[in-house]
């Protein structure tokens, strides 16, 4: 846990409700309970305060996002045609382009708090796979408003892509402070590690946030009701196979690991140990929020 969690959590949460992103006060108060600094004092314990903040800052972000946009009754249309505003401030504003969205303007404020502490290269991969997460949530909108459970195999592959794991692990080399290079970062066993890590992460999050999913629209964005509809089982039987997949993931995590380590780099050690931060700290954050709490709670009471 980082030091600062106490102070990040305070300092988050006075951003966030400064940024406009949040409808009304009931909102505020539900974020608040939600304590989400204590995300990003789990995942990230190593990074000094400033850049704790900043991608504490960027995980509520993309929760913010996801609830207004992602978890909602918005159409895919309605996502896609918000999308040009996101994508100019990935890709820079050329031309004088104008950004009224409140989601896109605190978007080009956490892009240029990154670069300050990026390089190029960087902020660059960072961009890329955001830009990827935003026009993933078209494809998982389109299911919602469809009623369409996807195949096994076109989950699985979106769900690195919606899961948005890939733009929070593009963070970890700046807040540890060890640059990963170009070539390490498309090396095959640190992408390898990367996928099986992102797995992990998000197949976790279907398992916890399964209770807070299963009565709302999303629920068919959710990999226990797709093993359940296309695997023809139940859902505990759904439930069972992921955690044989999430074991399976880890075990290939661990046996890459000599790999890695015979590569020699300071930087791609301490990205390892982010991505694993990452699993411990996200299941240890969600264990304890009221964002999956609550509805936990709620389902047991019910029954």
């Amino acid at each position: 846990m980082s030091p600062h969690v106490e102070r990040v959590d305070r300092e988050t949460l006075d951003w966030l409700i400064a940024s406009g992103m949040l409808k009304d006060a009931e909102t505020v108060e539900r974020y608040r309970q939600a304590r989400y600094g204590w995300l990003g004092g789990r995942t990230y314990p190593y990074a000094e305060h400033d850049l704790l903040r900043l991608v504490t800052d960027w995980c509520v972000w993309l929760f913010a996002f996801d609830d207004a946009f992602c978890e909602s009754d918005r159409r895919a249309a309605e996502i896609a045609r918000a999308l040009p505003q996101f994508y100019a401030v990935l890709e820079g504003l050329d031309g004088g382009y104008e950004v009224d969205d409140r989601f896109a303007r605190m978007l080009l404020e956490i892009k240029n708090r990154i670069s300050a502490h990026a390089d190029g290269d960087q902020l660059d991969r960072w961009c890329s796979v955001t830009k990827d997460y935003l026009f993933a949530q078209v494809w998982e909108a389109a299911n919602r408003e469809d009623e369409v459970v996807p195949s096994i195999e076109d989950y699985l592959f979106m769900r690195r892509r919606t899961g948005a794991m890939l733009t929070v692990f593009a963070l970890i080399d700046i807040a540890a402070g060890h640059r990963l290079t170009p070539a390490e970062w498309r090396h095959p066993a640190v992408r390898a590690i990367t996928e099986s890590a992102n797995d992990v992460v998000v197949w976790d999050n279907d398992l916890i946030s399964y209770a807070k999913e299963s009565e709302s629209g999303n629920a068919r964005n959710n990999l226990v009701n797709v093993l359940a509809v296309h695997g023809g089982v139940s859902r505990q039987a759904a439930m069972e196979r992921i955690g044989m997949m999430r074991n399976k993931a880890i075990t290939d995590m661990i046996e890459r690991r000599p790999t890695l380590e015979a590569l020699g780099s300071e930087a791609v050690h301490a990205y390892v140990r982010g991505l694993e931060f990452w699993i411990s700290g996200s299941v240890d954050y969600s264990l304890t929020s009221s964002r999956y709490t609550m509805a936990w709670r709620q389902r047991i009471a019910e029954e």
